[in-house]
């Protein structure tokens, strides 16, 4: 029993050793690695290329003026400076600020095509993944508000139909990356039938053909990178995850 004792005492001071001395060989392995890593660079001053690229074009983004809203009725209500006052005091740019532009850019770009920044390469699958979850969160949420012009306010405000039509939408648009005129098409046909008939099984008015058709039409303009309500959630969208 005492030998037990004993072992078991002999693991807790190494384990307290080894906890004391974490914060100096973090320490230690920061500092080598930079060293190692300043080594390389300077025999391969070119190595970071593509990086300095990446980080370059997203202090580029944040320091240009954000574009004015052709919708706003009258722009000399909106508070704020001109474009030239943007322009002429700009913002100093933090290392956080460009860094996390640099990333929204990532989740915005197509990888595919683009310089991805070397030092990012081991992340390039879990970006690209966080890339197709965005997408599919834009073309989902864009359904869902479309919908709820069509549904009224009794309807969705109803939490059971809402998650119906999630997961109705979530499971429909699998294929839209490859395929999505044809994933569209499916989604708008069993959307508006489900809207239909929940408004029917309600008691409401239920759609009517030309407004089935306009609903169905409106979904399956969702498809096209340029429509207006896919881009105004991607806007929101791009705004949280800026505000992260």
């Amino acid at each position: 029993g005492i030998f037990q004792v004993l072992g078991l005492m002999k693991m807790d001071m190494v384990n307290y050793t080894i906890q004391s001395l974490q914060p100096h060989l973090q320490e230690h392995s920061i500092q080598y690695e930079r060293a190692k890593f300043q080594e390389l660079l300077n025999k391969q001053p070119s190595l970071l290329n593509h990086t300095t690229k990446w980080l370059t074009q997203a202090a580029a983004d944040l320091t240009m003026s954000p574009p004015t809203c052709p919708d706003t009725s009258d722009s000399s209500s909106v508070a704020g400076p001109s474009p030239s006052e943007a322009v002429n005091n700009p913002e100093p740019l933090s290392p956080t600020m460009v860094l996390c532009q640099g990333f929204l850019n990532l989740l915005l770009w197509d990888l595919e095509n683009e310089e991805f920044p070397e030092t990012l390469l081991m992340d390039r699958t879990r970006l690209q993944e966080l890339k197709s979850q965005l997408h599919q969160l834009t073309i989902m949420a864009s359904v869902l508000l479309v919908a709820s012009s069509f549904s009224g306010s009794v309807l969705f405000g109803s939490p059971q139909f809402v998650d119906k039509l999630k997961r109705i939408t979530k499971s429909l648009l699998e294929d839209f990356h490859s395929r999505p005129e044809e994933a569209i098409m499916t989604v708008s046909e069993q959307v508006s039938q489900e809207i239909h008939q929940s408004l029917k099984n309600m008691g409401l008015v239920a759609l009517s053909s030309d407004n089935t058709a306009s609903l169905m039409g409106q979904l399956q303009n969702i498809a096209k990178k340029e429509n207006c309500v896919r881009s105004v959630i991607a806007q929101a969208l791009e705004t949280k995850v800026e505000s992260v």
